[in-house]
């Protein structure tokens, strides 16, 4: 059965633009090859964390929303574990209230964008 999910993931700090969109496009093309649809993705930048990993204290926050059979989540987490530029991941289900929420918040997001695109040219 085909749910929906969302990735976060923290991409270690001392990676280059190119290889932090390296890393991005490598889960994005594995989810599209394992059949997954990718509904939303989301760079979330650099961020402070809340405690150090692998002495790190900086990370590289970055979200991807997409559906997918129940199955691709165990072989994106392996992935993700052999991968030693994570930092860390959490991929959760979300139900039909978080769905909804998301696009209530995707489709704010673009009419503000609208509006101020629209106040630019006048």
């Amino acid at each position: 059965m085909v749910k929906q999910y969302e990735t976060v993931f923290i991409v270690t700090p001392v990676l280059s633009d190119d290889q932090m969109k390296e890393t991005v496009k490598k889960y994005t093309d594995f989810l599209s090859e394992k059949g997954a649809e990718i509904v939303h993705t989301h760079n979330w930048g650099m961020r402070k964390l809340a405690y150090p990993i692998k002495k790190k204290t900086t990370g590289f926050y970055y979200l991807i929303e997409f559906k997918a059979e129940g199955s691709v989540i165990a072989d994106l987490e392996v992935a993700y574990k052999r991968d030693e530029r994570l930092l860390r991941f959490l991929t959760v289900s979300l139900d039909k209230h978080a769905i909804a929420y998301n696009e209530k918040k995707r489709a704010a997001k673009k009419a503000a964008a609208a509006e101020a695109e629209t106040r630019v040219e006048e």
